[in-house]
């Protein structure tokens, strides 16, 4: 019986150490007014967290990055002071109609 308890134990531990937030994929995006200081402020706290940025913008000011939920959720409450709007990045298609 104490082996069996050892065995759970274990396993506890091991699930606890493989726990990884999920990451997800989004573009954030600022208004042009936005300070370039806030813009890095907010990559380097995704970077932190363990995201990376997979590309920054040129037209617009912003970045797609995939990064932890958890992260995401703390950038998304800048929206309040700082407008950033921060999206699920995701594959856009544009079909047109078929003409019979």
């Amino acid at each position: 019986m104490r082996f069996f308890s050892t065995i759970v134990a274990a396993l506890a531990v091991a699930q606890g150490a493989f726990a990884v937030d999920v990451q997800k994929s989004v573009i954030v995006s600022f208004p042009s007014e936005t300070t370039d200081d806030i813009v890095d402020r907010a990559k380097e706290d995704i970077r932190k967290a363990g995201g990376m940025i997979t590309h920054e913008y040129q037209l617009i000011k912003g970045f797609a990055a995939k990064a932890p939920q958890k992260i995401i959720e703390t950038v998304s409450a800048w929206s309040a002071e700082y407008n950033v709007v921060i999206e699920e990045d995701q594959i856009v298609q544009i079909t047109t109609p078929n003409e019979n």
